[in-house]
C-alpha cells in the first residue's frame, strides 16, 4: 500500500463533474459523503457494471438486494453472468442506484443465459472485475477497510463460484483474479486488526492461485506472515518468514524484494545494523531486477493484465523512507528524522494514499521525539490524527502507539500531554 494514482478535476463544490468516472481520492470522498458517483456508467456488461456500482457505494450483496428488493442469490447470479436480468429486476437495480434507466438500457440487448451447470464465459467478467479491484484498492488506501471489505468478499464469492464452470485460459484467469481478491481481502483484514482472518484469506489466496497455475502466491504468503509478525513486535519471526519467502522456489524478484524489506525491518528491530544494511542492499538489487523484468515483459496473455505478481509495486516504494524507518527502529533518531524530513519534502503528496502518508508522518514524529523536538513532533501528529481516525488502520495505530510510548518518556507541557494521551487512546482503538 505504498502508492496510488492521484485524481483531479472535481468541481469546486466537491461534486463529481458530468461525464467523469471518479477514482482515487475523489471517489473515496464521494463514498464517504454518500454522494452518487454514477455520472457515467463504467464499462462492461450488465453484471460487471452492477458490481462496479455496488463497489463504489461500498454496499454488500445483501445491502443491494435489500435496496432493490431482490434476493442475494439473484444479485450474485447477475454479477457473475450466470443469469440475465429481467426488465423488472433491471428497473429495480436502476432505482437502487439512481441511474435513470441506464442500467435497464444496458440490460436490454442481454446475453444468452447460462445455467450454473453449463460452461460460463468468464473472460469479460475477469476484465471487468480487474477494474473493480483497482477501484477498491484506491478506496482502501484512502478510507481503510470498512468501505471495501464487503465488496471484496462478495466479488470473491462470485469469482470462485464461476471459476469451476469456466474452461481453459479463462478458468485459470478467473482463479488467479479470485486469488488476487483474496490476497487484498487478507490485507484489509490485517488493517482492521484481525491477523487470524488475514492469514485465513491469505491461505485461500494460495489455494486459488495454485488452481490458476501460479505457485508464487505461496511465497508471497510468507511475506504477509513476516509483516504480521513485525507488527506484533516479533522481529525474529519476521526475519524467519522473510528468509523463507526469499528462498521459496516460486519467489520472483518482486517477492524477494518484499522479503528483503521485511527482513531489513526485522533486523533493525533486533538492533542488528549490519544485517539490516545487507537486507537493504538486497532490497535495492531485487527491486532493480523486478523493474527491469517488468519493463521487458508484457505478462501472460491468458490472465488479468497485472500478471502473476503479488504485493504493492516495489518500484513505487521509496528506499530512502525504508532506510529512515530502519534507522528509527535502530534508535538512530537524528539521521532518521533528517532523512524522513528530506524525503517527505521531496515526495509528492498523493491524496489517495492516506495510509502511507499517515504511517510515515507518525514515524517522522517519533524520530523527532527521539532527538528532543517534542513540540514539532506533536504538531505533526496533531495534523495527522484526523486522517488516522478516518482510515482506521491497525498498522498505522501500531505506529501511533510507538510514538505515544516514546513521547511519554519526555518532559511535556499540558497541551502536549493531552495530545499524547489522545494518541495513546486512538492507538488502542478507544477513540
Amino acid at each position: 500500500m505504498d502508492s496510488a494514482d492521484s485524481t483531479a478535476g472535481a468541481a469546486s463544490d466537491g461534486a463529481v463533474p458530468q461525464g467523469v468516472v471518479p477514482t482515487g481520492a475523489v471517489l473515496a470522498d464521494a463514498v464517504l459523503a454518500g454522494r452518487s458517483t454514477d455520472a457515467r456508467l463504467p464499462p462492461g456488461d450488465f453484471g460487471v457494471v452492477l458490481a462496479t456500482l455496488r463497489a463504489r457505494r461500498g454496499w454488500s450483496v445483501r445491502q443491494l438486494a435489500r435496496r432493490a428488493n431482490v434476493s442475494e442469490g439473484q444479485i450474485c447470479n447477475l454479477e457473475s453472468g450466470v443469469r440475465n436480468p429481467t426488465p423488472a429486476v433491471a428497473a429495480a437495480c436502476d432505482a437502487a442506484f439512481g441511474t435513470g434507466g441506464r442500467l435497464a438500457e444496458l440490460a436490454g440487448p442481454g446475453r444468452r443465459g447460462a445455467r450454473v451447470e453449463e460452461v460460463v464465459e468468464t473472460g469479460p467478467m475477469v476484465a471487468g472485475y480487474e477494474r473493480v479491484l483497482r477501484e477498491l484498492r484506491d478506496i482502501g488506501r484512502s478510507t481503510g477497510p470498512r468501505f471495501v471489505t464487503a465488496s471484496l468478499k462478495s466479488i470473491t464469492r462470485i469469482l470462485t463460484d464461476a471459476a469451476p464452470h469456466s474452461v481453459g485460459d479463462q478458468r485459470a484467469g478467473t482463479w488467479l483474479l479470485a486469488s488476487r481478491f483474496a490476497e487484498y481481502t487478507g490485507w484489509m483484514a490485517q488493517e482492521a486488526g484481525n491477523p487470524a482472518e488475514a492469514l485465513r484469506w491469505t491461505s485461500l489466496a494460495v489455494r486459488w492461485g495454485t488452481e490458476g497455475g501460479d505457485e508464487s502466491v505461496a511465497a508471497y504468503a510468507l511475506v504477509r506472515k513476516a509483516f504480521i509478525a513485525q507488527h506484533r513486535g516479533d522481529g525474529a519471526a519476521a526475519i524467519r518468514y522473510a528468509d523463507q519467502a526469499a528462498g521459496h522456489p516460486a519467489a520472483d524478484p518482486v517477492i524477494r524484494a518484499h522479503a528483503a524489506r521485511r527482513a531489513a525491518q526485522g533486523h533493525a528491530r533486533r538492533g542488528d545494523a549490519r544485517a539490516c544494511g545487507e537486507a537493504l542492499e538486497r532490497f535495492m538489487g531485487h527491486t532493480a531486477e523486478a523493474v527491469g523484468g517488468r519493463a521487458s515483459s508484457s505478462g501472460p496473455s491468458w490472465g488479468p493484465s497485472w500478471g502473476p505478481s503479488w504485493g504493492p509495486r516495489v518500484e513505487n516504494g521509496n528506499p530512502r523512507l525504508l532506510e529512515a524507518s530502519c534507522l528509527l527502529a535502530l534508535s538512530r533518531f537524528e539521521p532518521a528524522a533528517d532523512l524522513f524530513a528530506a524525503e517527505l519534502r521531496r515526495r509528492p503528496a498523493v491524496p489517495a494514499d492516506s495510509n502511507s502518508q499517515a504511517r510515515f508522518a507518525v514515524r517522522h514524529a517519533t524520530a523527532l521525539v527521539g532527538v528532543g523536538r517534542l513540540d514539532e513532533a506533536c504538531h505533526l501528529v496533531e495534523a495527522t490524527l484526523p486522517v488516522i481516525k478516518r482510515i482506521d488502520s491497525a498498522t498505522v495505530r501500531t505506529e501511533l502507539g510507538g510514538f505515544a510510548d516514546l513521547a511519554r518518556t519526555r518532559r511535556a507541557g499540558p497541551g502536549q500531554l493531552a495530545l499524547i494521551d489522545a494518541s495513546a487512546a486512538l492507538a488502542l482503538g478507544l477513540s
